[in-house]
């Protein structure tokens, strides 16, 4: 029996390690089991307590990734600027996280309520001045106490009104885990999930149908859902968190209702086969919103637009006196009159990007536009940037074809992704040139949201309808929230159209082909003027010819963007592929130049760069010296960015000398009295030999542009509040990964920071930006590239003084300032160790390190301070050639250069790409 018995128990203890794992694995999933229904349990027990509306609570320190979505939803990933919140109610922000409270002491006035958003506090913090602190309070209250935004709106569109209290119930249907009933979006809705909350979820997303299931899922979809897999209602028992009273599916049971509206389908443009020859060409309104200073490339987009039939009006932002004043002169040359510019109160806006201005100069400028003429058939707006790459006729042919229709150019992706990306999700209120955020707000329900890109081709009677000075109800209520939206443009008409009597003619075509380089494009550039993360497109260079070429067959008819200070080459090749018989005419001069102004004497707005008027009026100095010239009596008029064979050639300064304040006639003539010289920037850059082949550019300047990869500072002028930035352009030869180290060494030969830089394959272009102390040192700097046991590059570069402070001659007191360099004793980099020294000794750069530091003051004013400027400036700059403006008159004994209109690389010398009484026939 004993044996027996240990035989029993030897092989039950084997039969247990035979099935040990299969005992485990069981186990486990009773526990999961348990545990599951225990959460469901709780679940159910703190819907019930709470009452409609309400949300969980969340732990502090946590938050839900549902920033986008209605209240309580989580599911779409945030842009890289936007923080782990979601858009609430007040009440819900005040339970989920800690509340931040505006200081009102700061404040010179009272708030009308407690601003308690983080955002919005921030905002106020930021802001300078107390007019734009009001703003943003006033807007912020407003939308806490839900005043600043219509709740509702309806729907116009004759098959898509949407519904407005209660969706229409299909029924309760069985679902599926790998083939939903309702695919097209899913949403998370804890607490706030109703059959209504859904049904709008889904209806501003665009989706006819929408579906409630396991109580807090909302799923959305556009086809019905087969009769096959209905179910009986009672099937659908789990209690709305939003709505006790009403059911939300359950466990793979789901409760679909109809949104009211149908799935949306772009018309589709009509193309030339249907055309029969008795159609009456259409006329084009083409709305031009510029800026900047390129006015020569809009002279040469007006010549290749230009008809008599057409109507052409032209917006200047209202700080661009410059380009205004070049605007006006075209409009002066219009024989036929239908070039005009906008002038008058409130007529001209100053715009930003992404600013709830752009909407409003669009909206102004169509007024405008239908007063001033009255029988054009489409407006197509355009800007600086943009250029045709098909000609007038085909775009008059295609346009005739379709009269009637909107062409607008929608985001391509999924609704509620594309409203958080915009940030259509967030208030944001413009003020000081900048567009603040102030916090989540809800958009209106019951109608489609929508949007794109702001480059249009919008019908007569779609701009009648958005600009009607007693707008729709659609309209007045969008009008009040986009008057608050980041980037209102891109959306307002897409989302116009979608709900309006005009829904049956919008065309998903803005006529455009956009040059999108997202790695490059989207880096955050614009973040000095908005509370944002933005992208924008890059430029057409040549070798993006054949993806232009290849539009040919496509309804596409203009393209962006181009700059001729990037790439002219590929405007040239379009314009000879449209018009190839006027481009043979001009292959004259000027043909493969291109200038563009960098300061004007006229100019009020906006002020110009103080080391950019400083070194500029330094070299209009320099150039009347070679004359022995008193240098109070001479006069910089402008200075000019040349550029010749698609490259940056020179300086252009156009100056003059006051010859009728010289007491003797006779001393008079011996002076031009206008000149424009050709400067050239001294490169100050060497290589070892070891390093000559392996770096192909290197420089140090500001206003660089990540997205373009070059400086836009052509003058090349650091002043001390500048923040220089290294650029770097290595050989593709280069053995990569490499590591170098970068030295900036102050005129005191103080090491006052390092940078170390990883080059890799496929970062052989790119920047870097040190932490300088400002006002930076005046004087020469060197910036030296070191590899582990040599110095691979010198370079140096001019930190200039200031003649002007805020374009005024610059007080003694400012002066001594700003030329101290900084007042804080600079960083010590004890990496620069003797071995190092030695190093740059035998390369002859000059490192004292830090004893030798000094706190100096410079009180150079006046003609002390411009001899120590221009000796400055000479060292970095060269006066290559001069010439001879052609109403200057000198003597004839005096050897004079030629005249300037003779001269090809004068800004006076003919430019036939930018004359529009050449091209343009106006």
């Amino acid at each position: 029996m004993a044996a027996t018995k240990n035989q029993l128990e030897g092989r039950s203890s084997t039969c247990v390690r035979k099935y040990r794992i299969f005992v485990i694995f069981v186990g486990t999933i009773l526990c999961v089991q348990v545990y599951l229904a225990y959460s469901f349990l709780r679940l159910e027990n703190q819907t019930g307590e709470s009452s409609p509306g309400s949300s969980r609570e969340i732990e502090p320190g946590k938050s839900e990734r549902n920033e986008g979505l209605p209240e309580g939803s989580y599911q779409l990933k945030l842009p890289p600027d936007k923080p782990l919140n979601s858009p609430k109610t007040s009440s819900q922000i005040h339970s989920n996280r800690t509340i931040v409270k505006l200081d009102r002491q700061s404040l010179n006035f009272t708030p009308i309520c407690d601003v308690t958003g983080r955002e919005a506090v921030s905002a106020v913090s930021r802001a300078h001045t107390q007019l734009c602190k009001e703003t943003i309070v006033n807007i912020t209250c407003m939308s806490q106490m839900g005043m600043l935004y219509p709740e509702q709106l309806h729907s116009s569109c004759p098959h898509s009104t949407g519904f407005r209290d209660i969706p229409r119930n299909l029924g309760c249907f069985k679902d599926d885990k790998t083939q939903r009933i309702l695919s097209g979006y899913y949403s998370i809705l804890k607490g706030v999930n109703s059959p209504q909350h859904c049904a709008f979820l889904c209806l501003q997303s665009g989706y006819p149908y929408a579906g409630t299931e396991y109580s807090i899922e909302c799923f959305c979809g556009v086809e019905e859902p087969p009769q096959t897999k209905r179910l009986p209602d009672s099937s659908c028992n789990m209690k709305c968190p939003g709505d006790l009273k009403q059911s939300c599916g359950g466990y793979l049971t789901i409760n679909v209702f109809k949104t009211g509206i149908k799935k949306f389908k772009a018309q589709e443009a009509r193309n030339s086969s249907v055309k029969t020859g008795q159609e009456t060409p259409i006329r084009i309104a083409f709305l031009l919103t510029v800026n900047g200073r390129a006015s020569r490339q809009v002279k040469r987009l007006i010549n290749i637009l230009y008809d008599p039939s057409h109507f052409y009006y032209i917006h200047v932002d209202a700080r661009q006196d410059y380009m205004y004043r070049e605007m006006l002169e075209v409009e002066k040359k219009c024989s036929k009159k239908n070039i005009k510019v906008a002038k008058g109160s409130g007529l001209r806006h100053a715009s930003i990007w992404g600013g709830a201005s752009l909407l409003t100069t669009l909206l102004t400028s169509a007024r405008q536009m239908l007063q001033h003429s009255k029988d054009w058939d489409f407006l197509v707006n355009l800007s600086e940037s943009d250029f045709p790459v098909k000609s007038n006729a085909q775009l008059v042919d295609f346009l005739t074809l379709n009269k009637g229709l909107n062409f607008v150019k929608s985001h391509g992706r999924e609704v509620q992704r594309f409203i958080t990306k915009q940030g259509l999700d967030k208030t944001f209120v413009e003020c000081e040139a900048r567009m603040w955020r102030l916090g989540d707000r809800q958009l209106p329900k019951g109608i489609q949201i929508d949007g794109g890109s702001d480059w249009m081709a919008l019908s007569r009677d779609f701009v009648e309808f958005v600009t009607d000075p007693q707008p729709d109800p659609l309209v007045s209520g969008l009008l009040q929230v986009f008057r608050f939206t980041l980037l209102p443009a891109e959306s307002f008409f897409h989302t116009t159209l979608r709900n309006s009597i005009f829904c049956d003619t919008y065309v998903d075509n803005n006529l455009h082909v956009t040059n999108w380089k997202r790695k490059l494009g989207c880096k955050c550039q614009y973040k000095a003027v908005v509370d944002w993360c933005g992208c924008s497109p890059n430029d057409f260079k040549l070798e993006d010819l054949n993806k232009l070429r290849n539009t040919a067959e496509k309804n596409l008819f203009f393209a962006r963007k181009f700059e001729p200070v990037v790439d002219q080459r590929i405007i040239d090749k379009i314009e000879e592929w449209l018009y190839p018989e006027r481009y043979n005419n001009s292959i004259m001069k000027g043909y493969d130049r291109y200038w563009q102004s960098i300061y004007h004497h006229a100019d009020q707005t906006p002020l110009v760069d103080d080391t950019a008027l400083t070194i500029s009026i330094s070299l209009s100095r320099i150039i009347y010296s070679k004359y022995d010239t008193i240098s109070s009596h001479i006069r910089l008029l402008e200075t000019t960015g040349y550029f010749e064979s698609n490259k940056f050639k020179a300086i252009l300064v156009h100056a003059e000398v006051d010859i009728k304040g010289f007491e003797s006639s006779t001393y008079q003539n011996d002076f031009p009295e206008r000149v424009e010289g050709f400067i050239v920037p001294r490169h100050q850059f060497t290589t070892s030999k070891t390093w000559s082949r392996r770096i192909r550019h290197l420089e140090v300047n500001t206003d660089y542009d990540q997205k373009e990869q070059m400086f836009r500072n052509f003058l090349g002028g650091i002043g001390p509040l500048s923040s220089p930035i290294l650029s770097y352009e290595f050989e593709g030869s280069l053995v990569t990964p490499r590591n170098l180290t970068v030295l900036w060494i102050d005129p005191r030969g103080n090491c006052v920071d390092v940078n170390h830089l990883q080059v890799e394959e496929m970062s052989l272009i790119g920047s870097l930006k040190p932490q300088l102390e400002e006002p930076l040192v005046i004087g020469e700097w060197q910036v030296v590239l070191m590899t582990d046991s040599l110095v691979a590059s010198h370079l140096r570069f001019l930190v200039t003084p200031f003649a002007f402070w805020k374009n005024r001659r610059i007080t003694p007191r400012k002066a001594r300032e700003l030329h101290n360099g900084p007042r804080e004793r600079h960083r010590e980099y004890p990496e620069i160790d003797s071995k190092w020294l030695s190093i740059l000794k035998d390369a002859n750069v000059k490192i004292i390190g830090d004893k030798d530091h000094r706190n100096f003051t410079e009180n150079r004013v006046g003609v002390e301070l411009n001899a120590w400027i221009d000796e400055l400036v000479e060292q970095f700059y060269r006066v290559d050639r001069i010439c001879l403006g052609d109403d200057s008159r000198i003597n004839r004994t005096t050897k004079s250069p030629r005249k300037c209109s003779l001269c090809d690389w004068s800004s006076m010398s003919p430019d036939p790409k930018a004359d529009t009484q050449y091209l343009g026939g106006i």
